[in-house]
């Protein structure tokens, strides 16, 4: 039957570390992780942070292999944005499953493939954030990201919290808008200062002159009139004589055009009613003689319109002038000017609105800022009473966790500066023993303390921090008795609600899995080759025993597997 939790489902390993070839099955629940020291159990955790952008090391590739590969299967919630940020990259799923692949070649190349598609590194570890937390003697990160530690105090502290941070996020955002558009006005005042003077300054002049639309082509048509006079009207009077004749001649012969075209009109009137053909020929001779008239006549009138004005042309030349000097500033000519001058008016218009915007968005930038201080010191109460909570719920299960010195304290310290969510740094401190003072998690504890720390805060984080899956390598590190047990016990709980997976060297904890995997290596001269093997009850008896006696096959051994696997079972049966 399908899976649809969200979790991962396969592994597979080829030429990483003492892995040869390996594939991992893993179950919803609690997965378990043993072998024999040097058997390549590490190379498990190794290969889950590689699948999610951990650093590619070149000397993790195992001798004499060009390459070394992961790649994973994982179920992915469809409804999740991580189905969405696939989608952009370019990224397919594959019957509801997520596919990535990582590959580092001896060379220190390195590769990742997402759904099918190359995709940079970087969002691997983006992705992963949402898929898991990997807690590792050399990768505690997630819950070390002091927004995370915000993020996830957060959610513990439930809805009591959730309304007031709605009502900050929403002032806050408006108080961002707020805030840069005023800046981006005053620094930029004298600027609009500037624009503004322009703009004044090209209106009145435009104003002054007054230009109309298309006057400056009139006015160039007019000024080559009046500067041409003397020769238009030569010209007019010469083609009048041309085509009628000087009327003023005493000794006027029939030279003009109207005379001779008249002339051939009659001489074909004399015979064409001979021939149809050439009295339509007359009759065209008629309408040009008639047509030449008219134009001798026209230009006898032209003739006498022109006439030289030296004043008029002087001021048809100075608004010329006036109407160039604007098309140089503002357009190609008076009509682009004149559309420069209505889109100015209406920017002018916007800068001097300017001042009273600001006066506005000052006032309403003092009424978010007292809101958000209100807000953000609701909020700081809110996390600080959950933080005593968590405090006291983390550290008791660091007593049961074999450090019954140790102490939790979830700092919260208010800034000055406002952020998205309020004005709070939260940071996990641990104070290993009476009299410490807190420190960060990352410098009050040892790696194998780290691990029991994270395993703690990951409980009691359980259900306001969810992930689909949890890695933790060596948890139980310097743990024995009755504490392993509780090691086991704790992270069955946490595998109530999210995939585990725990490498471990404790049958106590073993105990508690919903599935066990075997790392197993076989000698073949000098090379070493590890797989992973799915142990069933038997198989699952005989690795306990070996963890506890050193000796598979020990009847002691053997029956103390036995009873462990009961307790577990009676363990995990009660907790349901």
């Amino acid at each position: 039957m399908k899976l649809v939790r969200p979790m991962v489902e396969e592994v597979r390993i080829q030429g990483l570390g003492v892995i040869d070839e390996a594939v991992l099955e893993l179950s919803p629940g609690f997965n378990v992780v043993t072998g024999e020291t040097g058997a390549g159990k590490t190379m498990v955790v190794t290969s889950l942070g590689l699948l999610f952008g951990g650093r590619a090391d070149p000397q993790r590739v195992r001798p004499g292999a060009e390459r070394a590969s992961v790649e994973g299967r994982i179920i992915v919630d469809p409804s999740s944005k991580i189905v969405q940020r696939i989608e952009e990259a370019g990224g397919e799923l594959d019957d509801g499953a997520l596919i990535i692949t990582r590959t580092v070649s001896s060379e220190g190349r390195s590769r990742a493939h997402l759904g099918g598609r190359s995709v940079p590194v970087s969002l691997l570890i983006t992705l992963a954030d949402e898929l898991v937390a990997v807690h590792g003697q050399s990768d505690q990160q997630r819950l070390l990201q002091a927004g995370r530690q915000r993020a996830a105090l957060d959610r513990y502290a439930g809805e009591e919290l959730s309304a007031p941070q709605r009502a900050y996020t929403s002032a806050y955002q408006r108080h961002r808008q707020v805030t840069a558009l005023l800046e981006e006005l005053t620094t930029r005042s004298r600027e609009r200062a500037q624009e503004a003077d322009t703009l004044r300054f090209g209106l009145e002049e435009i104003e002054k002159v007054d230009p109309k639309p298309g006057e400056d082509a009139e006015v160039a048509i007019e000024a080559e009139r009046l500067g041409h006079a003397d020769a238009l009207r030569t010209a007019a009077t010469s083609a009048h004589e041309a085509l009628l004749g000087d009327p003023s001649s005493a000794t006027m012969v029939a030279a003009d055009a109207v005379s001779l075209v008249s002339a051939a009109r009659h001489a074909l009137d004399a015979v064409r009613d001979h021939d149809p053909a050439l009295g339509g020929l007359a009759d065209r001779l008629a309408e040009a003689s008639y047509l030449i008239s008219d134009v001798g006549g026209e230009l006898a009138a032209y003739a006498e319109s022109v006439e030289a004005d030296p004043a008029r042309l002087a001021a048809v030349q100075d608004r010329r002038a006036d109407l160039n000097a604007l098309t140089r500033r503002y357009g190609l000519d008076v009509d682009e000017v004149l559309a420069w001058a209505q889109a100015s008016s209406r920017r002018l218009l916007e800068l001097d609105g300017d001042d009273e915007r600001i006066d506005e968005l000052r006032s309403e930038h003092d009424e978010l800022t007292a809101g958000l201080h209100e807000l953000a010191a609701e909020l700081t109460g809110l996390r600080t009473r959950a933080a005593e909570r968590f405090s006291a719920a983390v550290t008791e299960e660091l007593t049961a966790l074999a450090m019954p010195y140790a102490t939790i304290v979830a700092a919260v310290t208010p800034t000055e500066e406002f952020g998205p969510y309020g004005c709070d740094e939260v940071e996990l401190r641990l104070a290993s023993h009476p009299g410490a003072p807190p420190l960060a998690l990352h410098k009050g504890a040892s790696g194998g303390e780290l691990s029991r720390v994270m395993l703690a805060i990951e409980v009691v984080f359980a259900g306001a921090d969810p992930v689909p899956t949890f890695v933790f390598d060596e948890v139980d590190a310097g743990v024995g008795g009755k504490a392993a047990v509780e090691i086991g016990r704790r992270l069955a709980r946490l595998a109530r609600n999210a995939q585990v997976i725990v490498v471990t060297h404790l049958p106590q904890v073993a105990a508690f899995a919903d599935q066990h995997l075997l790392v197993e290596k076989s000698h073949d001269g000098t090379v070493t080759r590890s797989g992973v093997t799915t142990l069933d009850q038997d198989g699952r008896i005989r690795e306990l025993s070996r963890m506890l006696a050193g000796l598979e096959d020990s009847e002691l051994g053997r029956a103390h597997a036995e009873e462990l696997l009961a307790i577990a079972g009676e363990d995990k049966h009660s907790a349901a």
